[in-house]
């Protein structure tokens, strides 16, 4: 291999070029690293702090002395019960939860829009999951909430359910009403389980949602490094007993466990400090907001500017709180710029593509109407405007197409202009093709009996009204829109085709090249 081949050097490569990135780690490679207090990181070289368990620096699985006392500080700034540091990301936190909370072949009430690892968690513990599905926003492709009403009937209809499992808020910024989830499972006598890895920054801002943690969730895994200044892998459980709600409706002994089951056995000290590093930074700007030159304050001050300007497009739209109230939507988080292209002719790969191409703009992900931009406060005031200028110029250029036709509103949306402001919210837009991201299959068996079955190899395009015996999901966000088990329907199998044609990440079977999906054997007994 030649030296500028290696993964370092291309790493080196990229940072030297113009390359803006919307998307995570938090970090955002220092971007806004010069404006003011955010200088103030304090990380060294990391080899010159890559140790392991030497005397006086703790353990991670057995914490006696300065990692316990560090987590117990973390505890106090979240306010939770307990708070663990996780290294392998918010992943190895969702295996511990489920698996301690859930148990072995029991039954869990999940969101059909949960993560993968959720889906991991259901294989290794051969759990029979009950879907909760979102609600859908018309035409701008993406989720909506999960319905209270929803949970429970689901709980009444399945009475030997051992946990529940949402997201929220979503990769999109969608957050749920999970303080009244909270009280029904709670009146169950289960344990919440809420997958907050896009929320970690919610407690630092007035501006921003709620955590579940404060609304009464029993166990909340966060991504620090999704939007906090923390390196790649890092993330926290926290758990809530609960007390004054009947709890503890979770076993720590056995969640402490599973922590040591899907953790590592040699925690990086690197990874560790940089959550602690991450969490006392933050919270130093939280208590000292309001004060000139606050890093937050500077931050929402941005925001607000950006997504006011925003909600002027008139042919591209930004998702707001314009959506509170409507699609099981309680709230929304406004560090999410999640750009909808419905009706526009342009996809939202496209879109990516433009951004990326033209004004050297990495958005975190795409979908077949959107892409999505995750901001930080390390984000800089010249990424955010860059942003912006680029687009607004796509949607100027949108505009001056349409009217060519004389029919600005070709698109199909029925209002325009405002679309983030409270006072004038427009109607929504007319449904689009994609407008359901989740078919709603027949489950014909569990996932782990369905992947440990005899498997064959058929043509995917062929592959309509067999068993999968394989996940098929876009990465990111990494949502399943087959998993194992499941019947492929012809919606189901149609909408993956699509998303291939629109050159979405589609990802999941064995087979890369996406021409063959392993499926259940037609002889075996269902």
């Amino acid at each position: 291999m030649r030296r500028e081949e290696r993964l370092i050097s291309r790493l080196k490569a990229y940072n030297e070029t113009d390359m803006y990135p919307f998307h995570m780690p938090g970090h955002k490679r220092l971007a806004g690293a010069g404006d003011g207090e955010m200088g103030e990181l304090e990380f060294p070289n990391p080899f010159t702090v890559d140790i392991t368990e030497i005397e006086g620096f703790d353990n991670l699985h057995h914490p006696e002395g300065i990692l316990r006392e560090s987590m117990e500080w973390a505890a106090g700034v979240y306010g939770a019960d307990r708070t663990y540091y996780l290294v392998n990301g918010s992943s190895g936190g969702i295996l511990a939860a489920i698996s301690a909370a859930a148990g072995f072949e029991s039954r869990i009430l999940t969101a059909r829009n949960c993560h993968k690892s959720v889906y991991h968690a259901v294989y290794l513990n051969r759990l029979k999951p009950v879907y909760l599905y979102p609600q859908t926003v018309p035409g701008l492709g993406i989720q909506g909430g999960i319905l209270p009403e929803d949970v429970e009937k689901s709980l009444r209809q399945y009475p030997d359910t051992r946990a529940v499992m949402v997201v929220s808020p979503t990769y999109d910024g969608i957050v749920s009403d999970i303080h009244k989830i909270a009280e029904i499972v709670h009146r169950a006598g289960l344990p919440l389980i809420v997958d907050e890895a896009h929320g970690a920054h919610f407690r630092y801002g007035r501006e921003f949602p709620q955590s579940a943690l404060e609304l009464g969730a029993d166990l909340v895994i966060q991504s620090i490094h999704k939007t906090l200044p923390s390196l790649t892998q890092t993330a926290l459980l926290h758990v809530n007993l609960n007390r004054d709600k009947g709890g503890p409706y979770v076993d720590i002994g056995r969640l402490e466990r599973f922590l040591q089951i899907y953790q590592s056995s040699s925690p990086s000290y690197v990874l560790m400090a940089s959550i602690e590093n991450a969490v006392w930074l933050m919270e130093r700007l939280r208590l000292d907001r309001g004060a000139p030159g606050n890093a937050i304050d500077r931050y929402m001050e941005r925001m607000g500017r950006l997504r006011d300007n925003l909600s002027k497009m008139r042919c591209l739209r930004l998702a707001g709180e314009w959506l509170k109230g409507s699609c099981g939507v309680w709230d929304t988080d406004m560090s999410k710029v999640v750009i909808s292209t419905a009706g526009t002719g342009m996809t939202g790969t496209e879109l990516d593509g433009i951004l990326r191409e033209l004004y050297h703009l990495e958005m975190e992900m795409c979908g077949p109407e959107y892409a999505t931009a995750i901001t930080s406060v390390m984000d800089s005031g010249e990424g955010l405007d860059r942003l912006e200028a680029a687009v607004m110029k796509i949607d100027r250029e949108l505009a001056q197409k349409l009217e060519k036709t004389g029919n600005p509103n070709q698109g199909g949306w029925a209002g325009t202009g405002g679309a983030d402001a409270a006072a004038n919210s427009p109607a929504l837009p007319l449904a689009s093709q994609t407008c359901a991201p989740f078919p709603r299959l027949r489950s014909l068996m569990p996932i782990a009996s369905a992947m440990d079955k005899d498997l064959e190899r058929v043509a995917l395009r062929e592959s309509g009204g067999r068993i999968s015996g394989e996940y098929i999901y876009i990465y990111p966000p990494g949502i399943p829109i087959v998993a194992p088990g499941e019947e492929i329907s012809g919606e189901a199998l149609d909408l993956v085709l699509r998303f291939m044609e629109q050159g979405l990440p589609v990802q999941g079977p064995q087979d890369r090249a996406l021409e063959w999906l392993l499926v259940v054997r037609q002889n075996i007994d269902r």
